[in-house]
C-alpha cells in the first residue's frame, strides 16, 4: 500500500497498489501526440501497465500495521519478506495474459532494485542487509532468466518480433517507468508537498528520450514541459480512502474494509 504524506495529526490517503496502477493505466491510455508515440502494442501494454504490480494485491488484502505510524505499511517500509514475494509473482500474474506483459513486469521489479537498467541514480540493491540482498540477486538471477526465455519466445513469433527489438523494448519500459513514477509523484505526497520534479529518459520514440519538468500551479493544476498527453488540459483521478491512526485494539484489516473509498483528482497542463 501507499500511506500519502499528510500535516502531523491529519488523517493520510491510504492507496492499494491497484489504485495505483489503474492511475497508471490513464497515463498510458492518454499518453502520445504529435511528439510523443503512443504506446505499442496497445493492448498489452495498456494492461501491464495497468496491472504491473498485481503481485501486491495478496498483501493489500491482508495489510500489515506498522506499530511506527499505526497506519497500514507504506510501501518500502512492508516487511522485506512480504516485498520480495512481489518479485516473481507479479510477473507470474501478467504472464497470465500475455508473455509480453509478464516479460514488463518483470523487467519493472528487477529494474526496482537495479537502477531502473541505468535511468535512475538510485540502486536499491546496494542499500540491503547483507543477507537480504544475496535473497534479491537470487531472484533478479531467476528474473533475468525468465525474460531471456520470454524474448526468445516472443522472437519466434513473427507478430510479436518487433516487440522485443532492443530500442524498442525499451521505449516501451521508458514508458511504463515514465507513468509509474508521475503516478507516484501524486500518490505519495499530498497536494502541498507536491514541488517541481523532472522526470528524465521519456522516449519521444525509438531513438530520442527527453526529461519532463513538472511544476505545480495550485489549485491541484500542474503544467509539464514538454507535454507527453494527447489532449490539453486532461483530469485524472486515483481512488484511495481516508484513514486516521488506528487505536489499539482495532483491526487494521477491518478498519480499511469500513473506510469508505474517495477520490483525488488533479489536472495536468502543458507549460
Amino acid at each position: 500500500m501507499i500511506v500519502q504524506s499528510a500535516p502531523e495529526g491529519k488523517p493520510r490517503f491510504v492507496i492499494r497498489m491497484s489504485e495505483h496502477t489503474a492511475l497508471c493505466g490513464q497515463f498510458g491510455r492518454a499518453f502520445g501526440n504529435d511528439e510523443f508515440e503512443s504506446v505499442e502494442p496497445l493492448e498489452e501494454m495498456l494492461h501491464v501497465i495497468s496491472h504491473h504490480d498485481d503481485g501486491w494485491k495478496p498483501i493489500d488484502d491482508s495489510p500489515g500495521l506498522d506499530p511506527k505510524t499505526r497506519f497500514p505499511y507504506h510501501l518500502i517500509q512492508t516487511p522485506f519478506e512480504k516485498i520480495t514475494t512481489t518479485t516473481k509473482r507479479s510477473p507470474d500474474v501478467n504472464g497470465e495474459h500475455h508473455p509480453f506483459c509478464e516479460l514488463m513486469s518483470s523487467m519493472h521489479c528487477y529494474g526496482l532494485y537495479k537502477g531502473r537498467y541505468g535511468l535512475s541514480d538510485t540502486i536499491t540493491l546496494n542499500f540491503l542487509a547483507d543477507e537480504n540482498r544475496a535473497k534479491v540477486e537470487s531472484l533478479l538471477d531467476a528474473e533475468e532468466q525468465r525474460q531471456e526465455k520470454l524474448k526468445a519466445r516472443l522472437r519466434e513469433d513473427p507478430a510479436t518480433a518487433a516487440w522485443v527489438e532492443e530500442g524498442k523494448l525499451f521505449q516501451s519500459y521508458k514508458q511504463l517507468q515514465l507513468f509509474d513514477t508521475l503516478a507516484l509523484y501524486f500518490n505519495l505526497n499530498c497536494d502541498a508537498e507536491r514541488g517541481e520534479q523532472e522526470f528524465p529518459h521519456v522516449p519521444y520514440n525509438v531513438e530520442d528520450d527527453v526529461t519532463i519538468k513538472i511544476k505545480p500551479l495550485g489549485g491541484g493544476k500542474y503544467a509539464l514541459s514538454p507535454y507527453p498527453f494527447a489532449e490539453d488540459p486532461m483530469e485524472f483521478s486515483f481512488e484511495g480512502r481516508w484513514m486516521g491512526r488506528v487505536a489499539d485494539g482495532e483491526d487494521v484489516k477491518e478498519v480499511l474494509r469500513n473506510t469508505p473509498v474517495n477520490t483525488q483528482t488533479v489536472t495536468l497542463v502543458a507549460g
